[in-house]
């Protein structure tokens, strides 16, 4: 397809996505002015038209999203990644890992299987982790959720400055010779060879429809939640409280915010749409972002998970390589969007 066909298609994109905006604001207007009759500029007015408008745009571009991104992951199957990234150098295999790693599906359950699969494939260690990163961090519903709240610009930034720590924290870890840290002793059934099944286009798309509906119904009670939490932030908290506990002002609040995200496991569709109200009232935009890559990149849950694989030395590499990472990155998108 030539360029000039691709920028048409962008910008009927981004005219739908305005129309559909635009519509849906007028919409959530008519709702909360019309029918509740609400006072116009009121807390509560302006909570529940925040709630109408949010719900609705995240939970049909997460659709949309998961069904795109579904289709994609039919041609990237475990076995297929493995023989991908197998063999690989350093840098060209930790790039290679953070491209799979972002239409693949990671989440603490996986980590055993998926971390000994790849690394008794003889994909090396730091490689291994490359993916092991993106593939939680940059996830089809953190995209989505970004992209119906901040925009494509944000959501791509985001995207960016999760592939660099991706591939940088890899190749750290790969050069620190930690591949003795590594527990063999529970290599078990987990290495099973994934038998190679083709798939017609019908049966891809109808995939992609399955995990939409799949994981968009799973997660629809977070974004609810999460907006519900954000609505009343949004309409009852006062911009000034905000910005003087986590303004751009105080510079412990990037490392604060990472420490406290840690500990908290969290859905990316119910922890975004209180970020989003939290930045509007004026925490710093990359102490916000810092905040959402600690609770889903780092969480509580996945270190314990991991610690079945890796012993404690390594796995405290890998926090703390992250901890380093997920800092800066919130210091540079403070620096980057003022």
């Amino acid at each position: 397809m030539e360029k000039k066909q691709w920028m048409i298609i962008g910008f009927l994109v981004t005219l739908i996505l305005l129309l559909f905006s635009n519509l849906l604001q007028t919409f959530a207007d008519f709702i909360t002015y019309n029918i509740l009759n609400l006072e116009q500029g009121s807390a509560i007015a302006l909570s529940v038209n925040f709630f109408i408008y949010d719900v609705i745009k995240v939970i049909v571009l997460l659709a949309i999203v998961v069904f795109a991104v579904g289709v994609i992951r039919t041609f990237i199957t475990p076995e297929r990644i493995r023989k991908w990234l197998s063999g690989r150098r350093e840098g060209v295999g930790n790039v290679l890992a953070a491209l799979l790693g972002i239409p693949t599906p990671f989440c603490s359950c996986s980590a055993v299987p998926v971390f000994i699969g790849f690394v008794e494939s003889g994909v090396s260690t730091g490689v291994t982790f490359s993916f092991l990163i993106a593939s939680p961090l940059i996830n089809e519903v953190a995209i989505a959720v970004l992209l119906a709240l901040f925009g494509w610009q944000v959501a791509a930034l985001y995207v960016v400055f999760g592939f660099i720590i991706s591939v940088v924290a890899g190749i750290i870890i790969g050069r620190l010779g930690l591949e003795k840290e590594i527990k063999y002793s529970i290599r078990m059934h987990m290495n099973k060879k994934l038998k190679e099944v083709k798939m017609k286009w019908q049966e891809r798309i109808d995939f992609g429809l399955d995990e939409s509906k799949r994981i968009t119904l799973k997660v629809i009670p977070y974004i609810i939640i999460g907006i519900a939490i954000g609505a009343i932030i949004h309409g009852f908290v006062p911009a000034d409280f905000i910005s003087s506990i986590a303004g751009k002002d105080n510079i412990f609040a990037v490392p604060i915010a990472v420490l406290i995200g840690i500990p908290l496991y969290s859905n990316a569709a119910g922890m975004i749409p209180i970020m989003e109200v939290l930045a509007a009232k004026g925490m710093a935009f990359g102490t916000v972002l810092a905040f959402m890559m600690s609770t889903i990149g780092l969480s509580l849950p996945e270190m314990i998970i991991l610690k079945k694989v890796m012993k404690i030395k390594l796995l405290a590499v890998f926090i703390l390589v992250l901890f380093i990472s997920f800092v800066t990155a919130g210091y540079l998108f403070n620096f980057v969007l003022g």
